[in-house]
This record gives structure tokens, sequence and C-alpha cells, in this order.
């Protein structure tokens, strides 16, 4: 499963706050998300925290936001832990603060047990750069969808696992550059609610919605119809 987080910046102007309250609350649905995965049968849960594009934005907005990450894995590594949660980071690390890159290692060995749950956080992360990046990777003698996918897993810093559910928060409907390789048959459900205001119940919804699909990969459903 995977999750493009939005509207953090919304949520927070819409009550007459700063944006940087939204995203001190976005932080809160993190969490509150991660406690509820596992228990609807969530194995690996990818979260897009943060993208390429994203260093448009003002360099107050992107200092801040850096500062709340970093802070996130170093409080948050201890809990994780707790509950047997690992956590990963994908995307690109070098034009990341060196704060932010410590606490991702930091954050990544001491969770590196954890088998409840595998948290993967893009932070930095632009899925046409890695596929680009992966296709820069030397001549593959044989391409095929496993050897190209094991060669964009290298170019992004982790496996390219498929994604069976995407979930938008926020109201807008499209990808954004997140996994477009991994989320070729993906199924999304697109929610108006805010991120910061996204709860467990919120995303067992959007799972019974996509447990009540039909997913065909491109065959025929069972009763024949296309």
């Amino acid at each position: 499963m995977a999750i493009i987080m939005d509207g953090n910046g919304r949520w927070a102007l819409g009550r007459g706050l700063a944006r940087s309250a939204g995203h001190g609350a976005g932080v809160d649905a993190i969490r509150r998300v991660v406690e509820a995965a596992p228990d609807l049968g969530i194995e690996t849960l990818s979260l897009f925290a943060f993208s390429s594009d994203n260093w448009a934005r003002p360099v107050e907005e992107v200092r801040l936001l850096m500062d709340l990450f970093a802070r996130f894995l170093r409080d948050e590594a201890g809990p994780l832990l707790a509950h047997d949660v690992r956590l990963s980071v994908i995307g690109r690390r070098d034009r990341l603060p060196s704060e932010v890159r410590s606490a991702i290692s930091t954050a990544e060995a001491r969770t590196a047990r954890g088998s409840r749950l595998h948290l993967r956080v893009a932070v930095d992360y632009s899925s046409r750069d890695a596929i680009v990046d992966a296709a820069r990777r030397g001549r593959l003698d044989d391409p095929t969808r496993e050897s190209f996918a094991s060669r964009l897993g290298e170019a992004q810093g982790a496996p390219a696992l498929d994604v069976d559910l995407l979930i938008r928060t926020g109201g807008e409907q499209r990808l954004s550059d997140f996994l477009l390789w991994e989320c070729a048959y993906a199924e999304f459900f697109f929610t108006t609610r805010m991120w910061p205001d996204f709860h467990g119940v919120d995303l067992a919804t959007a799972l019974a919605e996509f447990r009540s699909r039909e997913r065909r990969f491109g065959g025929l459903a069972a009763t024949g119809k296309k």
C-alpha cells in the first residue's frame, strides 16, 4: 500500500493557522496510520513525504520540513522499534541536510529488525528520475520487467515493490510522480479528507473499498465481462 499525504498546508490555512501547523498535524496522522496498519493486514506502507519537485517551495518552508523530518526520525525510532516496525527511506539523499541524512541512517539501523510493518518514507523522491537513473545504469543484456525493476530498486535506494492500493488525500486526483512503475496495476482511492484529518477508520474504509473491487490485471472477469 502507498499513500500520498496531501493537504497539510490547506488544512492549516483553512483554520487560520500557519502552514507549519499543518505539517506538524500531518506527523500525528502518520502515527495514527502506522499504528492502525498492521491490524488491518498491511505489511508494507509507503508514504510520499517530500517530492523532488518540492524543492521549488519557499526556502523557509523547505527548511521547516527538513527539520520536522529529522525530528520525526529521532523521536519515532524508539516507538517504531517497540511496535516492531521497520523504517526505510527511499529517494535521493545527497541533497538532504547532513542532520537529516544522519537521522535516517540511525533510524534505519535501529529499526532494521522490525517485522510487523515495513514503513517506507519517500523523501526527495521522483519516480521519473529514478526510472531515468535505472536506465543509465549500464546495458541489460536480456532486459525483462524483473531485471529492470531490480535496477530501479538500486536507483531509488529500495526495492521496486508493486503497489496494490494507492490512497491520495486532499482532494487531488493524480500520482504526482510517485511510484509510477510500481503502480502499473494499483487500485486508486482518492479522498477529499486532508491528511491531518486522516485516521485509522479512513484507512479501513479505503481497504474495504479496495477489497470489494475485482482486479483482473488485463484478463477477463469470472463473469466473462471485459
